[in-house]
């Protein structure tokens, strides 16, 4: 029989950067008693977004980071939204290039995530923010 499970998981954020929210997940698992099926996570914000990337080497994080600053910069001529600051309008064609929504196979409860994978919240904005995830747990119960 399937079972699911739903939580909001509110994610602080130190300004633009990657915050690992792969042990959060793995909790939310454990809570939900998952056996085997399918997690999704999904971002409700415009202005960050999800991405599951290597874990073992900070530097790849932040050569995203750097590439990125290049490809969309803050403050670019071309934008007319800036209600916010420079980085308002650069943050949403950020989380548009990126993912909102991530669907993470479960296996036994565990996350079926690579060896040197984790789950990230990328913040597109230059100052703290209080983000959710919604969560959705589909499968069975372990």
């Amino acid at each position: 029989m399937l079972s699911q499970s739903h939580h909001d998981l509110v994610v602080p954020t130190r300004g633009r950067g990657f915050v690992d929210v792969t042990a959060d997940l793995t909790a939310f698992l454990d809570s939900a008693r998952a056996g085997d099926g399918v997690l999704t996570v999904f971002c409700t914000h415009t202005s960050a977004s999800l991405v599951i990337q290597e874990n073992a080497d900070p530097t790849v994080r932040a050569d995203l980071e750097r590439f990125f600053s290049r490809l969309v910069r803050d403050g670019d001529s071309i934008f007319q939204h800036t209600e916010e600051g420079p980085d308002d309008m650069s943050a949403h064609v950020r989380a548009a290039l990126t993912q909102t929504q991530l669907s993470i196979p479960v296996k036994a409860g565990a996350l079926t995530l690579g060896r040197w994978q984790a789950v990230y919240l990328w913040e597109h904005r230059t100052s703290p923010h209080r983000r959710t995830l919604s969560l959705h747990y589909l499968g069975t119960v372990g």
